[in-house]
């Protein structure tokens, strides 16, 4: 879960830092005003006295108003990003500025720990699932070395080696889009029209400029279109919406018990095909890296949101 910065007021930091000049400027003119009208009437030692204690209290308020409202919270933050987010995140700050700052900190942070966990528990998986096909390659090699072998047998195991490597091969191209879905693309806007022009498949239903990059479209685009017809679906259309994008299709949908785990890493459907369960995935954490999202929804056939 997203943490968040609460937001209470406080002084913007140019007020602070304004503040804290004007004092320092005005302070000796009020002193030596004063030390000119007074002097006279309480004496010279006393008005001394006077605006010594008037410059130490101005100067206790202001180092206070500063270690509260800057030295604090920046102490705070740099505690925590050097922590990489292991101690407790500051929640308060003192300017906006600050709070603006420490949001984009903690994001960043919760950013970074999910890529990291999603990369590893896709490596720990890879690394896995790596062990069967190998297995297979080996054996099958060990067994082409005999002489005595029929020409049916070593056709078996040929296809044999050549299917566990595309099987292979298929789970190395998913842990390289994975990586490239962990990488940040700038934001952009590109044309649905444009987007499904060479698309089979693909029909836009009503047209508009999505707020996203052409590359992450792209991406959206092939896994879902991809899907759909390897499920048997015809048609894909693409409804722009202003804040989303309706994407359905009109094949024989999902079943109820995989509607909850779509969206799991490497749950797949079609793993004798060479499916390795990444595509939605790295769909939705393409999205998200946008500020965007994408949820499954009940209709008939298979019908995603994508909401801005």
């Amino acid at each position: 879960m997203s943490r968040h910065v609460i937001r209470k007021w406080r002084p913007p930091l140019a007020l602070v830092l304004g503040g804290t000049l004007a004092a320092v400027f005005f302070l000796p003119l009020l002193g030596i005003a004063y030390f000119r009208v007074a002097g006279g009437v309480l004496g010279w030692a006393e008005t001394s006295w006077m605006i010594g204690w008037m410059a130490f209290v101005a100067t206790a308020i202001l180092g206070a108003l500063l270690w509260r409202l800057v030295l604090r919270p920046v102490r705070a933050l740099t505690a925590y990003a050097e922590s990489e987010g292991e101690t407790a995140a500051p929640i308060h700050f003192g300017t906006p500025e600050f709070s603006q700052l420490g949001q984009a900190v903690l994001e960043m942070t919760e950013a970074l720990r999910g890529r990291e966990a999603v990369l590893r528990s896709y490596a720990d998986h890879v690394t896995h699932e790596l062990k069967s096909p190998l297995t297979v390659i080996q054996g099958a090699a060990e067994l082409l070395e005999r002489s005595d072998l029929h020409e049916a047998d070593r056709l078996k195991l040929l296809q044999g080696i050549t299917d566990n490597t595309r099987r292979m091969e298929a789970l190395l191209d998913g842990q390289r889009a994975l990586a490239q879905a962990q990488e940040v693309i700038p934001a952009g806007v590109c044309r649905l029209s444009d987007v499904l022009g060479n698309v089979a498949g693909a029909v836009v239903v009503t047209d508009g400029d999505v707020p996203l990059p052409r590359e992450v479209m792209d991406l959206v685009v092939t896994h879902l279109v991809g899907n759909a017809l390897a499920h048997g679906a015809k048609e894909v259309t693409f409804d722009f919406l202003g804040t989303g994008l309706l994407v359905a299709d009109d094949g024989a949908g999902i079943s109820q018990g995989n509607r909850a785990r779509i969206f799991d890493p490497f749950f797949t459907t079609r793993r004798a095909e060479g499916g390795t369960g990444m595509g939605l995935p790295i769909v939705r954490r393409m999205l998200q890296s946008q500020g965007a999202d994408i949820v499954l929804l009940d209709k008939p056939g298979a019908a995603f949101e994508i909401t801005f």
